[in-house]
Parts: structure tokens; C-alpha cells; sequence
């Protein structure tokens, strides 16, 4: 099958490795020209055989935009746009609608899997109409892994499904790791417990706790046991926060996940001004002993 690809980053140059070793065509665009098959987004879509697929593969926000919004100039009725970024479900019908004006159909799709997609697949959740869905179903079954296409695959629903997915699934990824994070942390902490990382180990099997991101964990500290070349400043993409903005609109409690968001928020800080009105309070009506900066600094 001939498919355009727009983004060649991280995942995108892999997705189209992947691709190309599963029999597909894969013309790839990106505007670095080292990585790209062509000069232009409007050459690749004229090497590319009607009615054309092209797969979007860029950061969320105004770059997808702006790529839709180019090839809705460019493609031609009949032929299917697939957003696989990390895009917000909201903007998925207004994209819809606006390349339906041209005759051009829509699929959004939440793409999870990494670095490690290449070789372990991609898992997928995919929203748009029953016929645009089928007929990329080729793409979307060498993209995932082996085995029932069940276990890595859903097509979620309408347009704006598949971001929505997305967006569940990186909250729960956002309160795994710092469960993950908590516990190790709390190993660490504990005289008795020789070695965290060998605990880790332990629980990659048989246990009710493991899982990939378990079994990650258990890799970066084999790599540097205590952690000791990273810092804890974490950075989110968006999806947990739009995770928590929709669990207020839908008024679904999701405490663990809200949690999570709000310690990458804290990561971020060298000297909390919460923690410093918290440590004022005590010593107000308590007289507990505070610990002041120098004068020095």
C-alpha cells in the first residue's frame, strides 16, 4: 500500500522504517532534508497515486494545523488525511469539516508505543467513519504488534475519538509513573532494602503490579542505579492536563491522575512557595523552628 508521511521526528522516522520493512510505500516529508524523501510537501503528494492516504506525524497544536490546512490545498477528493499526533480530540471535527469541505475524508489517531515502536509496534485508537477506517486498516495492522488486533487496536468511535483515547491514556500514564516513582522512592528510603533496582527486577513477573513502564523503570536504574545523571524536573505534553480539564467538564474524579499532574508541576520548582508559606504557618502558631535562608543567599 502507498502511503505519504508528513514528520520524520522520533516516532515518524520509525512508523515509516516500519512500514517500509512490513511491503508498503512509505514517501516521506519532512523539512529537514537529510531525513526527507522529497524537497516539498507538495512534491510528495504528487508522487503519490490517487486517491491518496497521508499519514500527519507533527507536534500538536499550530504545526498540525497549519500542515492540514497545506494539504487540504493540495490533496484531492477522494483521498484520506490521518492525524497521528498527540493532537487535542477538540480540534479534530473542525479539522474534519474543513477537509471535507474539499472532499478530502479524516481520521485522527492516538499513537502509543515510542521509541520502542519500530521493533514492539505501535498501539492504536483510531476515531473516524467505518469506511475511512477499513480502508487504512492495512496501515494501522502493520503499525501494531503481532497477535489479535484486539489487544492493540480499537477504533474508538466518530472523528475525534481516537485523540480523545489518547488523551485517557496518557493520564494513566501520568499516575503510573508516579506510583512507580513513589515506590522506589520509598525502597530507596528503607536501610533494609539492599537494592531497589533488583526489587523492580522482581516484579517484572508474576506480579499484579508489572508492566512496561515497570520493566523500564527497572532498565534506568540498572543503567544508573540512584538516578544519579537525571534531575526530577518533568515536563508534560498537555494530554494529562486536558485529562484533568475533561474529568472536570464530565464531573469524573480522577484524584490519582490530577495528582501526578500537579507533582510535575511541583518538579519544576527549586524552593516551593507553598512549602515556604507551610513552614511560615507552623512557625506562626506553633513556634516550630524554621530553617532560614542565609544572609549570604
Amino acid at each position: 500500500m502507498q502511503l505519504g508521511l508528513v514528520g520524520l521526528g522520533k516516532m515518524g522516522y520509525n512508523m515509516r522504517e516500519r512500514l517500509r520493512a512490513g511491503g508498503h510505500e512509505v514517501i516521506g516529508y519532512d523539512p529537514r532534508p537529510e531525513v526527507s524523501d522529497v524537497p516539498t510537501l507538495a512534491a510528495m503528494v504528487e508522487a503519490l497515486q490517487p486517491p491518496r492516504i497521508v499519514w500527519v506525524m507533527v507536534p500538536s497544536g499550530p504545526i498540525t494545523h497549519d500542515t492540514i490546512c497545506a494539504l487540504a490545498d493540495v490533496l484531492s477528493p477522494g483521498d484520506l488525511v490521518i492525524d497521528g499526533g498527540n493532537s487535542r480530540y477538540t480540534e479534530d471535527e473542525p479539522h474534519a469539516e474543513l477537509l471535507g469541505a474539499k472532499g478530502i475524508s479524516f481520521i485522527d489517531a492516538g499513537v502509543s508505543g515510542g521509541i520502542w515502536g519500530l521493533t514492539e509496534g505501535y498501539g492504536l485508537m483510531v476515531g473516524g467513519s467505518e469506511e475511512d477506517v477499513a480502508r487504512a486498516m492495512p496501515i494501522f495492522d502493520t503499525l501494531r504488534p503481532d497477535g489479535p488486533r484486539e489487544d492493540s487496536f480499537v477504533h474508538a468511535g466518530p472523528v475525534g475519538a481516537g485523540h480523545f483515547v489518547k488523551m485517557v491514556h496518557n493520564g494513566v500514564e501520568y499516575a503510573l509513573m508516579s506510583a512507580y516513582g513513589e515506590g522506589y522512592e520509598l525502597l530507596a528510603a528503607e536501610e533494609r532494602v539492599r537494592d531497589p533496582q533488583a526489587v523492580f527486577q522482581a516484579w517484572t513477573k508474576g506480579t499484579v503490579v508489572r508492566s512496561w513502564l515497570q520493566q523500564l523503570l527497572a532498565k534506568a536504574l540498572k543503567e544508573d542505579p540512584g538516578l544519579s545523571r537525571v534531575t526530577g524536573y518533568t515536563e508534560d505534553s498537555g494530554e494529562g492536563r486536558w485529562t484533568v480539564e475533561e474529568a472536570i467538564r464530565l464531573r469524573v474524579p480522577v484524584p490519582g491522575i490530577a495528582a501526578s499532574l500537579f507533582a510535575r508541576f511541583l518538579s519544576r520548582q527549586d524552593d516551593s512557595p507553598t512549602m515556604k508559606a507551610v513552614a511560615a504557618l507552623r512557625a506562626q502558631f506553633g513556634g516550630h523552628a524554621v530553617k532560614r535562608v542565609s544572609e549570604s543567599g
